[in-house]
């Protein structure tokens, strides 16, 4: 079992990262930040209601003022011994009473705030019929790198779940394939996330034959056959962060266009990550991975972005994509995984996750690359 980073965010640690939110606030011309339930919340406070539900909870963090959280009187007491509230102002509401008339109270007239992409259309439109000169734009548009730049501990939490799907993956090959079920197999990585350490598992894409050229395939009932090509994508939280990877396998021996449609998408990938330094922007990466594969023909066979970020949601900016002209920054994780897609037939992908250091990349996974025969 892969051991978990044990040091837990202090206050401190909440009241830098909602500075740094009002410091980006500022630098986009904003009023301030509306944070609601979601990942963001639980980033800048370390704050998730027990459930989510259709009572208004929102942040408030302006520039020059001290941050405030509205709440509902009831989830107050657990609102009040978040590692957070040492450095904001709670403000709660009572059932029965306008949370938006109280919410107002703390957003400016006529500012113009990023919110949560999260953010129900309810409470959105609610604080808007109280603010109506107030203007609102996603957070992910407006301050799309908030959460982009990842610190020591963050990095130590990915790194230990990069290396908890490692050991999954490792453990999987050691499994029988052929003439078991896709659900099967995605069981059995399941299991083995979870006993490497994992608290939850996202996903497990198990896309075996012509199943893996379908970039989104999860896990069906088809049988796995000797000849088949098999992708295995999964990933899942550990310590709060997540981990993604993925490798091909193939049962029983290759043909020849297997291993050069697999080799290709290895060197691409190695491309993508020595791409990968500050400075440069995300379409570079995607261009680099993206160009060993065009330069083989497969270039119409590659129909997905090369990576994206990776944090608290699997799924986060920095978009490593054309038209993504973004800087890469030292702290910035992603993922880098080109594939080839041949319909009816079968798939190839390969998935790292890589952080940028001061000089260069470093991957989070580490498992081989190279193509695993398994039984």
């Amino acid at each position: 079992m892969t051991t978990a980073p044990t040091r837990q965010f202090t206050a401190a640690d909440y009241a830098g990262r909602m500075t740094h939110a009002a410091d980006a606030a500022r630098a986009a011309g904003l009023a301030g930040v509306l944070v609601t339930p979601g990942p963001d919340l639980v980033y800048l406070t370390g704050y998730a209601p027990v459930a989510i539900t259709e009572r208004l909870t929102m942040l408030v963090i302006a520039p020059g003022r001290d941050p405030a959280m509205i709440v509902p009187t009831l989830e107050r007491p657990d609102a009040e011994v978040a590692p957070s509230a040492r450095a904001l102002r709670i403000v709660d509401w009572l059932d029965g009473s306008d949370p938006y008339a109280k919410a107002a109270k703390l957003v400016d007239a006529g500012g113009r705030y990023a919110i949560s992409d999260s953010a129900w259309a309810m409470h959105a439109l609610g604080l808007q019929e109280q603010v109506p000169d107030a203007t609102y734009v996603s957070m992910t548009r407006a301050l799309p790198m908030l959460r982009a730049i990842k610190g020591e501990d963050e990095l130590e939490r990915l790194a230990s779940a990069g290396a908890a799907a490692d050991a999954a993956y490792l453990a999987i090959l050691r499994v029988r394939f052929a003439g078991r079920r896709e659900t099967e197999i995605g069981a059995d990585l399941a299991a083995l996330l979870r006993e490497h350490g994992h608290s939850e598992v996202d996903f497990t894409v198990v896309g075996s034959g012509p199943n893996g050229a379908n970039p989104h395939h999860e896990i069906g009932e088809r049988v796995i056959e000797a000849g088949d090509m098999v992708v295995l994508d999964f990933g899942g939280i550990v310590a709060g962060y997540g981990s993604d990877t993925t490798r091909t396998v193939h049962v029983g021996e290759p043909t020849e266009e297997e291993r050069r449609v697999h080799e290709i998408v290895v060197r691409a990938q190695q491309a993508g990550f020595e791409a990968v330094r500050p400075g440069v922007a995300c379409q570079d990466v995607d261009r680099a991975a993206r160009q060993v594969i065009e330069d083989a023909g497969y270039g119409e066979r590659f129909i997905h972005r090369t990576g994206h970020g990776i944090g608290l949601t699997t799924h986060e900016p920095p978009y490593i994509i054309e038209g993504e002209t973004h800087p890469l920054e030292p702290g910035m994780c992603f993922s880098i995984e080109p594939g080839i897609y041949l319909p009816g037939r079968f798939g190839v992908r390969i998935e790292d996750i890589v952080t940028v250091t001061a000089d260069g990349g470093r991957r989070l996974n580490n498992t081989p690359r190279e193509l695993a025969i398994v039984s």
